[in-house]
């Protein structure tokens, strides 16, 4: 990570709301989230928590007659809530591009998948037909599709999960994009091809110097790819450090329960994994303090006042939980039981 050079994606206090009938939806609350040239951040979270939100809120995919934003969004250089028309187009695929959770939805059935990258290049370039094509070919073998030549002319539907991902991601680099936004990538994929899905991922981002975000409700995805974490919950940044810092010294409650709820090698055959209480708030009637405190062990009537500050526990480290002191002393506790 470079740090001396300005954030490649900057996010200042980022409120989205959806109109839903008579009732608003609260999805995303005062985000902030910088990500430097060749970092890689995760978000992650329960669903509902408002990762894809915060995702899709970077590309400004969201309807715009039902979704208000407020706050800043540069990725860049470019001011993304202040671009309209073509310019929106334009940053669309060649600064920000996006590799969708469901390749066989996200890619156009009735199109070869060769062909839909060579229209995304030359949307964007102003190239041949024969050199976009040779470019799709050099992409496909940069993912290491098997076949190249055979597979830039199937149609979606004839390329295994893990091959569409693949080209998925071929179609996200085409422009050479400075960020990669990744929603749940491998999520529909069994654990091997998610391995190499992750670990490709991973050597791109390094070979590039992309700046990625990646959404994951998967702490051990998470782990595998990114620099930095931040755990997301009822639409705000509940903890965010290195991948280290939370796997190693998690200081939100919420934080220690999604590690405790996840499979170990220490966990004994048949033995049942250990859940969070509860369910996540209604966004249309988020309760006041601290969202988690309904559900936390560590909860008392102070939760309950206002929306916890974020507090700094180290450089790069920060939870928002009135509670920290108390989480230092019963973290060592989760991570033995995780």
């Amino acid at each position: 990570m470079n740090t001396a050079s300005p954030p490649l994606v900057q996010i200042q206090d980022l409120n989205v709301q959806f109109a839903s009938g008579k009732k608003v939806v609260q999805a995303v609350s005062g985000v902030s989230l910088s990500v430097a040239k060749g970092e890689a951040v995760a978000l992650i979270g329960e669903s509902g928590s408002g990762k894809s939100v915060t995702l899709r809120s970077l590309l400004r995919l969201h309807p715009e007659r039902k979704t208000t934003m407020k706050g800043q969004i540069r990725v860049a250089g470019q001011d993304v809530l202040a671009l309209r028309g073509g310019a929106l187009n334009d940053f669309r695929g060649k600064t920000c591009a996006m590799i969708f959770q469901d390749p066989l939805l996200a890619l156009d059935p009735v199109y070869p998948v060769g062909a839909q990258i060579v229209e995304a290049i030359r949307r964007h370039e102003r190239v041949s037909q024969s050199e976009a094509q040779q470019r799709a070919l050099a992409l496909f073998e940069r993912v290491r599709i098997p076949s190249p030549e055979q597979r830039l002319k199937a149609y979606p539907h004839e390329m295994s999960g893990g091959m569409r991902q693949r080209a998925m991601i071929a179609l996200a680099l085409a422009c050479n994009p400075q960020v990669l936004l990744a929603d749940e990538p491998t999520t529909a994929l069994d654990a091997t091809v998610q391995i190499q899905i992750l670990l490709l991922l991973r050597e791109l981002q390094r070979e590039l110097g992309l700046g990625i975000v990646f959404v994951t409700h998967d702490i051990g995805a998470a782990v595998e790819v990114a620099d930095r974490i931040a755990v997301m919950y009822a639409g705000r940044i509940v903890e965010e450090g290195t991948a280290e810092q939370l796997i190693r010294s998690p200081r939100h409650p919420y934080t220690m329960a999604l590690l405790q709820s996840r499979s170990h090698g220490a966990m004994e055959r048949g033995q049942p994994l250990q859940t969070i209480a509860g369910a996540p708030p209604d966004l249309t009637a988020i309760p006041p303090g601290c969202a988690f405190a309904p559900r936390c062990k560590l909860a008392t009537a102070a939760c309950l006042q206002a929306v916890p500050e974020p507090v700094t526990l180290a450089p790069g480290h920060m939870a928002r939980c009135v509670h920290t002191a108390v989480s230092a002393a019963y973290a060592p506790n989760v991570l033995a039981a995780a």
